[in-house]
C-alpha cells in the first residue's frame, strides 16, 4: 500500500513539474493595454475611457480596472481621483534622469554579467539577439522592440544582483513608451541594432568593461533618439 501511495505521489509531482501555464485574462488584458500605450494607440496624456476600452477588448470593467492598477504600478498610467486613469506623460527631465540612472546600473552589470553568466545563458542571449535581428529585417517594430527590451532585462538578470534587477526593471518599464517612439527613424533603428551587436560581441568575449561601455553608449544614443520625441 505504501509503495502504491509513493508511486501516486511521484506521479503527482511529475505532473506538477510539467504542467503548462496558460495565460490568464488578467495577464492578457495588461499586455494588450500596455502595447496600446507603447505604440501610441492610446495617446500620452489621454484619459482612458473605460467603457470604450471594455467594448473594444470584449471585457468587463473589473479586469480592466485591475489591469490599470498594474500599469499604474509600472509608471505607465496615472490613476487620478474623479478623473480615472490617464496615460502618464514624461518630461525631458524625467527621461534624462532615468537614463542617467540606467547608465550607472548597466555599467555596474557589465562585469558581473560576464563573470556570472553560464555558456548556456550567453547562448540564450545570442538566440534572442538573432530573433530580434529577424524582426528588424522585416520591420516588425513591436516584436523587435519587445525582444530588444527582453535582452536588456536578461543581461541585467545575469549579473546576479537582485536589487540591481529590481531598480532596473522599474525604470526600464517606465521608459518603454518613449523608447519605442524614439526608434521610429531608419537611422535610429540601425544605430540601436549596431549597439546591440557590439554588446553581443562583448558578452561572448566575456569582456566586462567592453560590455559596460557598449551598454552605456547605447543609452547615450537612446537619449539622442528620444529627446526630440518628448
Amino acid at each position: 500500500m505504501n509503495g502504491e501511495l509513493n508511486t501516486l505521489a511521484d506521479t503527482d509531482a511529475s505532473t506538477e513539474a510539467v504542467r503548462i501555464e496558460r495565460p490568464t485574462l488578467h495577464n492578457v488584458v495588461v499586455t494588450r493595454i500596455r502595447d496600446m500605450i507603447i505604440e501610441g494607440r492610446i495617446p500620452v496624456g489621454a484619459r482612458i475611457h473605460e467603457g470604450q476600452l471594455c467594448q473594444q477588448l470584449g471585457i468587463s470593467r473589473t479586469p480592466l480596472r485591475e489591469a490599470l492598477k498594474v500599469l499604474a504600478s509600472e509608471g505607465l498610467v496615472d490613476l487620478v481621483p474623479s478623473r480615472g486613469a490617464m496615460v502618464r506623460k514624461l518630461t525631458r527631465k524625467d527621461a534624462r534622469d532615468m537614463l542617467d540612472v540606467l547608465s550607472h546600473l548597466e555599467a555596474m552589470a557589465g562585469p558581473l554579467t560576464c563573470q556570472n553568466a553560464t555558456d548556456e545563458e550567453i547562448r540564450e542571449v545570442r538566440s534572442l539577439h538573432d530573433q530580434m535581428l529577424e524582426f528588424y529585417k522585416t520591420r516588425e517594430r513591436l516584436p523587435y522592440f519587445k525582444l530588444n527590451q527582453q535582452i536588456h532585462t536578461l543581461l541585467i538578470s545575469l549579473a546576479g544582483n537582485e536589487s540591481l534587477c529590481l531598480v532596473h526593471d522599474i525604470l526600464q518599464t517606465r521608459m518603454k513608451r518613449i523608447r519605442f517612439i524614439g526608434d521610429q527613424k531608419e537611422e535610429s533603428l540601425l544605430a540601436a541594432v549596431r549597439d546591440h551587436e557590439e554588446m553581443m560581441e562583448a558578452l561572448e568575449a566575456r569582456d566586462g568593461e567592453r560590455l559596460s561601455a557598449a551598454m552605456v553608449n547605447h543609452l547615450r544614443g537612446t537619449w539622442e533618439r528620444i529627446k526630440n520625441a518628448i
